[in-house]
Parts: structure tokens; C-alpha cells; sequence
């Protein structure tokens, strides 16, 4: 009886194992899995943790949304969430972060009449986020090295020896001519706006810190996304900033708001990993259930 030759048993060999693997693995375990993903317990979380609202789905506990009207403007009568980096916002297609680090403190400036070509750095983005918080919540939105006018406050220092020597030339990096620079002189030198045509590489960067307080009233969390760019929540801080403008359009007390936000406050993981959090639609939908908008007058 002739034997099969050693390589082809070899290769027989290795379909069986393909083909058992791709019934095991490929078929199987997907099936099993998504079997036991329907039991009562999990059936919730296998299907998204949709979160409902009058019957339909209006969004995930899992995946932050922006309560924005038609304009991208903040509603007031809802707590707003953090930026967010993914997509145009909160898109789970998209998930991710900038990828901005703190050595982006210098704006790409767009070109005149092409004001969409330009690009804010990481710094000015936190300083226009900060000013805009200030102003929905009514509170001071200054930051160290941020202008009054909400951008990056870095100068582009010349000196006579390039790194070192008299100060030649100064000017605000992040702040187009014809803008006024934040600050009128340098060292005895003016200020100049910047061209956003012109190359201000040979210049030192130099961070003007300003007289903001050290720490903030507008918390990090309202002026930088998270990694993924789809959280859900948003720390205390930044809900009892909010408290004040939501309990005024819907009518409330703000001492009612903030026993919602505590009701909605999840601790750290295990009690030591991550921080205390509030989840933003599920505290916004129990506003709607108790005090709908707009607010019933008396």
C-alpha cells in the first residue's frame, strides 16, 4: 500500500485544523457569545445601553451628544458636555483625540478671505473654550497665557544674536493684523500683529502667562476633550458651574438642581480608579421629567 507522501499529509494536516478553527472560532464562539449576550442581565448593554426617553432612543449612557440648537449654539436650559475631538463632535465613527500636546501653543492663521484654511493650537482652543464658558455661566473665563480676547498669548521674540542679545522685533503670534496685540511693548519694544503670511519660525516663542488666576474658575474638563472624544460625563465642577443658568431657564431652585447632579454622580471605579463623574443625558432627562422647558410660569 503506498503511503502519503510526508508533505502532503503535512498539508492535510493543516486544512483540518482550518477548517475546525474557522467552525470554532468563525462560527461557534460568535454564535455562543452573542447568545449569552441576550440573557436579562447583559441584553441591555448588548444592544448599545441605549437610553430612552417617551418610548424612543434619544442617545447611549456610554456615548456623549452635544445639546446644541441648529446653529451649534448651547441650549440653556441643559447641562453642557465637554469638547469633544471626534468628528464633528461625539461621532463614534470617529472616535479620538486631537492629538495636540502642550507644545502647541502657536496657531496656524488663516489666510485672508479664506478664514476656514487656518488652524487654532491646542492652547488657543482651550483659551476660546474657557471665554465661552465664562460667558454662558456668567463667571471670569480667564486662564493663565490666554488674551482677553480668547487666543494663545505667545509672542515671537527677535533677538540681535538669534538666542540671545537685544530685543529686535516682537510679535503676538496668535493674533492677526488688523487685531490689536494683548500686549503694547516687550522688553521696550512694540508689539507687533501678526501677518499670517509671513514665516515667524527664527523667532523664540514665548508664553506670556498674564494675571489669571492660578486655578480657574472654568474647570479643565469644559475646555479639553477626553482621549476617546466620546465621554459621557463631565466632573462635579464643571455640573455645579452649570446649576445656576439651568435651575434660572426652567424655573427652579438651584439648591433642587444640585441634589439632581449629586443623584447622577457616580464615584471612582473600585473607590480609587478615575473621578467622580456625572452622566450629562441621563441628568438632563431627569430635568425634562420634573421641570420641562420652557419653565410654567406661577
Amino acid at each position: 500500500m503506498r503511503r502519503t507522501p510526508h508533505w502532503a499529509a503535512q498539508h492535510l494536516a493543516a486544512v483540518r485544523v482550518v477548517l475546525v478553527l474557522t467552525v470554532v472560532v468563525g462560527l461557534l464562539y460568535p454564535l455562543a457569545m452573542t447568545a449569552f449576550a441576550q440573557l436579562p442581565d447583559f441584553r441591555h448593554q448588548a444592544h448599545g445601553s441605549l437610553v430612552t426617553a417617551q418610548g424612543r432612543a434619544v442617545g447611549s449612557s456610554l456615548i456623549g451628544q452635544n445639546f446644541t440648537d441648529a446653529k451649534g449654539n448651547p441650549l440653556i436650559q441643559y447641562f453642557q458636555p465637554r469638547p469633544s475631538a471626534a468628528g464633528n463632535g461625539y461621532d463614534p465613527t470617529a472616535s479620538g483625540a486631537s492629538n495636540l500636546g502642550p507644545e502647541s501653543v502657536v496657531d496656524q492663521l488663516p489666510t485672508a478671505g479664506q478664514p476656514n484654511s487656518g488652524k487654532p493650537s491646542l492652547l488657543t482652543q482651550v483659551c476660546a473654550r474657557s471665554l465661552a464658558v465664562g460667558q454662558l455661566e456668567h463667571v471670569d473665563g480667564s486662564r493663565p497665557y490666554c488674551t482677553p480676547d480668547g487666543v494663545g498669548a505667545v509672542l515671537g521674540v527677535y533677538r540681535s544674536g538669534g538666542l540671545t542679545g537685544a530685543v529686535t522685533r516682537v510679535v503676538s503670534l496668535n493674533q492677526a493684523c488688523p487685531t490689536k496685540p494683548f500686549l503694547t511693548s516687550y522688553q521696550g519694544v512694540a508689539v507687533q500683529c501678526a501677518k499670517p503670511t509671513e514665516d515667524y519660525s527664527a523667532a523664540l516663542t514665548v508664553p506670556v502667562r498674564g494675571n489669571a488666576p492660578a486655578n480657574p474658575v472654568v474647570p479643565p474638563d469644559a475646555v479639553t476633550a477626553s482621549a476617546s472624544g466620546l465621554d459621557p460625563q463631565i466632573g462635579p465642577a464643571y455640573a455645579r458651574l452649570q446649576a445656576a443658568r439651568v435651575a434660572n431657564a426652567r424655573g427652579m431652585r438651584v439648591a433642587d438642581v444640585l441634589k439632581l447632579v449629586s443623584q447622577y454622580t457616580t464615584g471612582r471605579a473600585l473607590g480609587v480608579l478615575g473621578e467622580p463623574g456625572v452622566n450629562v443625558l441621563e441628568l438632563n432627562l431627569a430635568l425634562d421629567r420634573s421641570h420641562p422647558y420652557p419653565a410654567k410660569e406661577a
